[in-house]
């Protein structure tokens, strides 16, 4: 309520230089922020509504991390998984508990999405057990079957520190470097840090530019094609455009085409769009 302007309308300042990753930082206030996960949570959005007569258009990158992984490492197993449609958590709960896909459980999907968005992160088997309430063991048993069915991934893992302790530094795919001292510490947990920080960066380094350069794409088509539509707010791997509502579907458009289409990689970009009165509803 504090930050409501005289118009009715809340607005954010972007930071282009605060996230070492490279994405957009939302402050005063942060917009980025909203919380989702809980129903309480969701509700806050029900309260960020457009100008009456106008719609929200919100578009979202389908798993843009796992993809640009499948890339980078050219694990073909996880390639495939992209390329036919399937769901990448369940075919990773397949390979993980050696099990067909149709046999895989609700717990056992939700087990191996931890290990996907884990394993980017170099996550240990301490962290992996805590997050999902089972042993050490097991964990590091899930995270050695992950590795084993998904080589390219182990590989890019090796391969990405070592090129990273040689060079000092990693790139994401647009070669947007980030230097990494970290790397030649003498403080144990601060090279693992570093560790870390060279797996990951190549791959949300890349989906933070492949947002911005979207962003660009997207203001230009609407501009291009004489639309009222406008940019709002750009949420890490989403997108947030008002415009009146007879323009909807076709910003819906713009945004899934020019979206999926900014980069071509050997795994596809695949976007959700919704339209709806409150970013609740599209979201």
């Amino acid at each position: 309520l504090k930050v409501i302007g005289p118009d009715g309308r809340v607005r954010t300042s972007f930071q282009m230089t605060v996230t070492a990753t490279g994405r957009l930082s939302s402050t005063e206030p942060n917009l980025q922020n909203i919380p989702t996960r809980t129903p309480l949570g969701s509700e806050l959005r029900r309260m960020f509504v457009p100008e009456r007569g106008n719609v929200l258009v919100d578009a979202d990158y389908s798993q843009i991390e796992l993809r640009l992984l499948a890339h980078i490492a050219g694990d073909e197993t996880m390639r495939q998984a992209f390329l036919s449609g399937e769901d990448i958590h369940t075919v990773t709960a397949s390979q993980v508990f050696g099990v067909p896909t149709e046999a895989v459980t609700k717990q056992m999907r939700s087990h191996a999405k931890a290990v996907n968005f884990g394993i980017v992160y170099g996550i240990s088997a301490f962290s992996l057990a805590q997050d999902i309430g089972v042993s050490v063991y097991e964990a590091k048993e899930y995270i050695q079957n992950y590795l084993d069915r998904f080589s390219g991934v182990r590989r890019y893992m090796t391969e990405i520190v070592e090129k990273a302790k040689a060079q000092g530094y990693v790139e994401t795919l647009m070669h947007r470097r980030r230097d990494l001292p970290e790397l030649t510490a003498s403080n144990f947990a601060t090279r693992s840090f570093g560790e870390r920080v060279a797996l990951n960066m190549p791959i949300q380094g890349t989906a933070a530019d492949i947002i911005k350069a979207a962003m660009v794409r997207v203001d230009a088509r609407m501009r291009a094609e004489h639309l009222q539509a406008r940019l709002l707010l750009q949420v890490h791997d989403e997108l947030i455009v008002e415009c009146p509502a007879e323009e909807a579907e076709t910003v819906k458009a713009i945004l899934v085409d020019e979206m999926e289409h900014v980069v071509d990689y050997r795994v596809p970009l695949l976007v959700d769009a919704k339209i709806g009165a409150s970013w609740a509803e599209a979201h």
